[in-house]
């Protein structure tokens, strides 16, 4: 008979094999998506022509609508989608709460109702209203961690305070958006939708250097992070400096969804649904960061093509992402509220 050593070290090289399973599943899924995109659309092209395309050939016609039109957005729907993806996760995963993801705490709210104000008041436009978004949402943050600070921060106190200030933050966006001239109306909805149409190459590269930086960093946390899902007296007592992991994990996270928000729009529901599919696929208790930031940069790529080309007509990517999270939303509120009822 195999003795309890074995068997435990037997499940967890199994755990093992299988995270790195649909880790690798994932990534094929991710390449063959975003090749897929640039092959299909209202014209076709062949593999071929898309790999002389991106060696840096001169093809007709193709040229423009690979390297121009539809390489910038691919590469803008997988940057974007994983940083939701991993900083959703990062905050679920600190909270302990899958309801605690920055789209409905606030932070996305922020960036946009600052975004809405830039462009309608102060008729802002280009690269100023990301920095705008951007400081907006790392601003309130910031608010929601001091009110709901009482010697310290709980899960559920916070996402309380996120709630009752994204409800307050898109009751100001609906305020301006009513007084707004229909010049900058229409580039505010825009924006606001989330989408990542006309998008540029240049838009991808601040993007990427915060997932290096910020992604990085919540992936060498990650340890302490996991820890802390078994609680903060458990994790202490492993040595996790708790203070420090909790704020290097906030900062990162907002860092991560606010740049995302300011190039690509508030994408809803991608930072909220990419934490739990990838928690079902990689199991219950392995690390959930880099499956989830690769479930973000698969969401966001599908329903950004399901929406140019599988619906009657073409629809910006976050309203069909809306579509996708709305009912996971509602269904989620009332598991939670069954299981604090004790049904």
């Amino acid at each position: 008979m195999r003795s309890t050593a074995q068997s435990i070290a037997l499940q967890r090289d199994a755990r093992l094999r299988h995270r790195w399973a649909v880790l690798a599943l994932m990534a094929l899924a991710l390449v063959g998506g975003f090749a897929l995109t640039l092959m299909l659309g209202q014209s076709a092209y062949s593999p071929a022509t898309v790999w002389r395309v991106l060696r840096g050939d001169e093809v007709a016609g193709a040229s423009f609508t690979i390297g121009s039109l539809r390489l910038p957005r691919a590469l803008l729907a997988v940057l974007a989608g994983a940083a939701f993806g991993l900083g959703g996760a990062a905050f679920q995963t600190l909270l302990r709460n899958p309801l605690a993801s920055p789209d409905i705490i606030g932070i996305t709210s922020g960036a946009s109702a600052s975004a809405v104000f830039c462009i309608v008041v102060l008729s802002i436009t280009g690269p100023m209203v990301s920095v705008y978004a951007v400081t907006a949402g790392l601003g309130v943050a910031l608010l929601i961690y001091l009110l709901a600070w009482r010697g310290d921060v709980t899960g559920a106190r916070l996402i309380l305070v996120g709630i009752g200030l994204s409800a307050m933050l898109q009751s100001l966006t609906a305020y301006v958006l009513a007084r707004a001239p229909s010049w900058s109306l229409h580039e505010a909805l825009r924006w606001l939708s989330g989408s990542i149409n006309g998008a540029q190459l240049g838009q991808a590269l601040p993007l990427a250097l915060t997932l290096v930086l910020c992604g990085g960093l919540l992936l060498w946390r990650s340890r302490d992070l996991e820890m802390m899902r078994m609680g903060d007296d458990a994790a202490a007592a492993l040595g996790v400096r708790l203070a420090l992991t909790r704020i290097s994990v906030i900062l990162c996270g907002v860092g991560l969804v606010a740049v995302a928000t300011a190039s690509a729009g508030p994408v809803t529901f991608v930072a909220f649904l990419s934490g739990p599919i990838a928690a079902r696929l990689a199991g219950r208790d392995a690390p959930i960061l880099l499956p989830a930031a690769g479930i973000g940069a698969l969401l966001v790529l599908v329903c950004d093509f399901a929406g140019q080309f599988l619906l009657p007509a073409r629809y910006p990517v976050g309203i069909v992402t809306g579509v996708l999270g709305a009912p996971y939303l509602v269904y989620l509120i009332l598991r939670e509220n069954r299981k604090g009822s004790g049904a």
